[in-house]
């Protein structure tokens, strides 16, 4: 074996992601954030240029040898589902790339006042309502999303936590163990679509029932102490932290680099804040 075959053999595969999904689902936002990871992004490339790119990538090309992030949806050229999936799967059975997939989704409602608010027009709505251009594609991409190592739904992520996930699952220098997301939720505005573990805090004192508490929030000095108090917080807080980390080690030895837990109360503003900035 030659000193270029054993170099290429011991050099790790280069990390290649594809970002996808429906238009307004946040595509642009998260090419940047990876950007921002190190990562050289491209978006709307050509499908039939894809093998090209990815062969720098695997390096062929001096100046793509590094992690590179894609975006590829129903906007790029010659884009077609099953052209795409062919193409993911040549790439995927690659022993120089790490190849995954980021499928980011939205309820329709939200597509429709995003493209609303933008005005923008939808890329597939052409002369047909917006309704019918989200609806065109959704079931264009439908069977993409079964191909994605990660689908993340953004109707109710605010910036900085679609960063912290993208982060906690794409960080090009992640070491080893589980990267630990903690967030805060309102129960009135459903259950957040990420989350792998979800606590109920509404069972402590409420401090908005405190006329001089009501307007703060759980990042408060007043608010955190008006809910330490309740005589129920002590024991749920350390039975908490038993029970994360005892399930810690349980979840590394299954392979599982990334975990979410979500704490909730009525209107996320107080307790769920102070639970989950404490935690």
């Amino acid at each position: 074996m030659s000193d270029d075959t054993r170099n290429a053999a011991a050099k790790p595969p280069t990390p290649l992601l594809l970002v996808s999904g429906m238009s307004g689902a946040g595509k642009a936002t998260a090419i940047k954030i990876l950007e921002d990871l190190g990562y050289e992004a491209v978006d709307n490339l050509p499908l039939s240029l894809l093998a090209n790119l990815a062969a720098g990538a695997g390096g062929g090309a001096p100046s793509l040898g590094r992690a590179l992030a894609v975006g590829i949806d129903s906007r790029t050229r010659d884009y077609d589902p099953g052209t795409f999936a062919d193409r993911l799967a040549e790439l995927r059975r690659r022993q120089d790339l790490a190849v995954r997939l980021l499928f980011l989704d939205c309820d329709d409602e939200v597509l429709q006042n995003r493209f609303t608010v933008t005005r923008r027009r939808h890329p597939l709505a052409g002369d047909r309502r917006l309704s019918d251009g989200i609806a065109l594609e959704r079931r264009a991409m439908a069977p993409l999303r079964d191909y994605a190592d990660l689908a993340l739904d953004t109707s109710n992520l605010a910036l900085p936590e679609l960063r912290q996930l993208l982060t906690a699952h794409f960080a090009l220098d992640a070491g080893p163990g589980i990267n630990l997301m903690v967030m805060s939720f309102a129960f009135g505005r459903g259950l957040p679509r990420e989350a792998d573990l979800v606590f109920d805090v509404r069972f402590l004192s409420n401090p908005h029932y405190r006329d001089a508490l009501r307007p703060r929030t759980g990042e408060d000095e007043e608010v955190g102490a008006f809910i330490a108090a309740d005589p129920a917080f002590p024991p749920f807080f350390q039975g908490l932290g038993d029970l994360l980390l005892g399930l810690l080690p349980h979840y590394g030895r299954e392979g599982k680099r990334y975990l979410t837990v979500a704490v909730g109360c009525t209107g996320g503003r107080h307790r769920s804040v102070f639970v989950a900035i404490k935690l």
